[in-house]
């Protein structure tokens, strides 16, 4: 099958030819080029379910694979009985949007660490992850995927490894890996293809060949200070990293099929097809 390419949203180009709905986005994104679009729920779920099962039926007759990113806000991590109980409500809340948008994964956010040490930390996120799939489990909503997203700042809990753990906890969860921000938190620790291959070898070690054939990835170029992620850049970029052809020529020698959505700042379309055809060029 091989890698699946898409966006982060809406990028400044499709606006720019003049559409203004997301309705529209997959038929634009099939005549770009590309295959995937992740519906983004940053600020809060808001899309109705009349407008997702439209943009659902457009995503289908034009090839393209929905998936959701739920609330920024979401904290997995913390020891707020409250905020973790909100957290596992918007997960929820993701969950449903897929469901109508025909998708099956939902990027989750692993959260700040709230002056908890890193092991405290993922403990809370344990207990607030295997609620969540408990009541997914309860809605109905047992073949969505969860997608643990690896985190660009420091401070954050969702190292490689704390988030390969997290995935352990349930075999429906998938590793979000998020390159850019893997380099940001290692301050530019990813330049040459056996920096990339270490990840690839973790997931398949510890998650085995199904999810690190089928991982979920995010991938854009970040600015980074000493505590991590500053913002997101685009391609053009020469300074931060990470580059993409290592990925690429990993992705080809080990017949992987990852989902690869970009989150460049405005480019997205423009950088995910980039991606995407330098794939297609390695493996001629």
């Amino acid at each position: 099958m091989g890698a699946i390419f898409g966006v982060a949203g809406n990028s400044d180009s499709f606006y720019k030819s003049g559409h203004k709905s997301s309705e529209e986005m997959p038929k634009w994104l099939k005549e770009f080029g590309l295959d995937a679009y992740e519906y983004q729920c940053g600020n809060g779920v808001r899309c109705g379910r009349a407008t997702a099962e439209k943009i659902a039926k457009n995503a289908a007759e034009n090839e393209i694979i929905m998936s959701v990113h739920s609330p920024y806000y979401i904290n997995l991590a913390t020891n707020d009985e409250e905020k973790r109980i909100s957290s596992v409500n918007y997960i929820l809340q993701s969950a449903e949007l897929v469901k109508y948008l025909g998708g099956e994964r939902v990027v989750v956010h692993c959260g700040a660490l709230c002056k908890l040490t890193r092991e405290e930390a993922l403990e809370y996120a344990k207990k607030t992850l295997i609620l969540a799939r408990e009541k997914m489990i309860e809605m109905g909503f047992s073949g969505v995927r969860l997608c643990i997203e690896t985190m660009g700042k420091i401070n954050q809990l969702g190292d490689l490894n704390e988030v390969l753990e997290l995935c352990k906890l349930d075999d429906s969860f998938l590793p979000c890996i998020d390159f850019g921000h893997l380099n940001a938190r290692t301050l530019g620790g990813y330049k040459v293809k056996a920096d990339f291959e270490e990840i690839f070898d973790s997931i398949e070690n510890q998650l085995g060949k199904e999810r690190s054939n089928t991982f979920h990835s995010h991938f854009s170029k970040i600015e980074y200070t000493k505590g991590g992620e500053k913002k997101h850049l685009t391609f053009e970029d020469n300074i931060y990293g990470p580059n993409f052809e290592p990925v690429a020529e990993i992705i080809l020698e080990r017949n992987l099929s990852p989902t690869i959505i970009c989150e460049s700042a405005g480019t997205q379309a423009e950088d995910a097809l980039q991606m995407k055809n330098i794939t297609k060029l390695l493996k001629k």
